[in-house]
């Protein structure tokens, strides 16, 4: 019961005088918005990389490095606060995927690869059969500022090679199975293999090699890729399960059993590394990039070269049907130069694709093929990966040359000098 002192409830008083400090005491002070970190970059031309319609005056917004929606103004809502970037008169595609290189093995060099990608718009790296022991993979986890990304291959898997020791030699099926156990214990992304006698100096592998090679490593869970020459090679690798041609067929035009085995095995990919054309190339767009020795370098080796105009002639014809048969064409330039990739796709326009068809298969299929998951496509979810160019590449394929800016993971990368 409530004790009563002279007349009033005790308890009442006790209830009376709390609710009367709680009304004295300081409201809460709302807190502070959450800064908005969003940017958008309005008015370019927008090519996604997947082969869709230009988007005209398109909205790309970004937050925290990721993209947040793709549109056209109108279409999409930039969030309230957003930073604004002006991109009108420019075209934006996704930062290009290099799915065929092979560089440096020494971190100090390998960082500097990879910088020098990012000056010139790619955002990604494959380095294909040639890291041996020592390469720093570790790098595939790192996230470096003004660098593109790399994944590995490891070593690759060749018949013996005197001479040549950055791959696995083999000799017996179960070699070519250890050599796969290696690079998976190594965490290799895909498995490279070497079929090439190089102009009849070595010995071929064998389909029985390759074959092992092949089962092995889809066991393991990996794709196969094969750096070819000849018809009847891409033929037999067909028949093993290849996953990935690391070049085209280059020493005679492809023939209708070829297409059609390519069209009972929808999934495998070709990344064609058109050889050089063998004619004086335009080299002026180079100039105020490289160093001028380099330049110079260049320009001297800079000749007309009937042997390679041939060459290059079967491979255009070759890639031009099986772009026409449907084959998935993905991207790569062979060796180690950061500008390559601008000459490769206009190889490839030249061989009788379309520019939208190459735009693709350097950003998209790439990106797939190589397992950059997250980049090639301008989408939401998607890494801030994209090139601002001054001129719109389905116009003339060379205009991605014109580069203006280069963001990697919604970061401008520096470009006022060549790294």
């Amino acid at each position: 019961m409530n004790r009563i002192v002279r007349g009033v409830c005790v308890q009442g008083i006790a209830v009376a005088a709390v609710l009367a400090l709680a009304g004295c005491a300081k409201a809460p002070e709302p807190q502070a918005a959450a800064p908005v970190t969003a940017v958008v970059y309005e008015g370019a031309t927008v090519l996604t990389g997947d082969g869709s319609a230009p988007i005209e005056n398109g909205l790309v917004v970004v937050d925290q490095g990721r993209i947040v929606a793709v549109g056209a103004a109108g279409a999409v809502t930039a969030p309230e606060g957003a930073a604004r970037v002006d991109l009108k008169g420019k075209t934006v595609i996704p930062a290009i995927i290099d799915a065929h290189t092979h560089l440096s093995t020494n971190r100090d060099a390998l960082l500097l690869d990879l910088k020098r990608r990012a000056y010139f718009g790619v955002g990604a790296a494959l380095s294909m059969g040639s890291d041996g022991e020592g390469t720093p993979l570790e790098v595939r986890d790192e996230v470096i500022a003004g660098a593109a990304r790399y994944r590995s291959a490891g070593l690759g898997i060749t018949a013996p090679e005197p001479g040549r020791n950055q791959v696995h030699w083999v000799t017996t099926e179960e070699e070519a199975r250890a050599a796969v156990q290696v690079e998976v214990a190594r965490k290799a992304d895909l498995i490279k293999v070497w079929v090439d006698d190089r102009d009849g100096k070595y010995k071929k592998l064998s389909p029985a090699l390759y074959g092992a090679a092949i089962d092995e490593a889809h066991k393991a869970g990996l794709k196969v890729s094969a750096h070819i020459f000849a018809l009847d090679d891409a033929k037999g690798l067909l028949r093993a399960g290849i996953d990935i041609f690391a070049h085209g067929v280059r020493d005679r035009d492809i023939d209708d059993e070829f297409i059609a085995m390519v069209k009972e095995r929808p999934n495998v990919v070709l990344i064609p590394n058109m050889g050089a054309r063998g004619v004086v190339a335009d080299l002026a767009w180079l100039g105020g990039k490289l160093p001028a020795e380099d330049l110079a370098k260049l320009e001297e080796a800079n000749k007309e070269q009937p042997p390679a105009q041939k060459a290059y002639g079967i491979q255009a014809r070759n890639l031009k049907k099986l772009a026409d048969a449907g084959m998935t064409i993905a991207f790569g330039t062979d060796g180690n130069t950061p500008w390559a990739p601008h000459v490769e796709m206009e190889d490839m326009v030249l061989s009788g694709m379309t520019t939208a068809q190459v735009l693709v298969s350097a950003t998209r299929n790439a990106a797939a093929v190589a397992g950059f998951g997250d980049q090639g496509t301008l989408e939401a979810g998607k890494s801030a990966d994209f090139v601002v160019l001054d001129a719109n590449p389905l116009d003339d394929i060379t205009n991605t040359r014109k580069i203006a800016d280069v963001y990697l993971r919604g970061e401008k990368v520096d470009r006022t000098a060549y790294p």
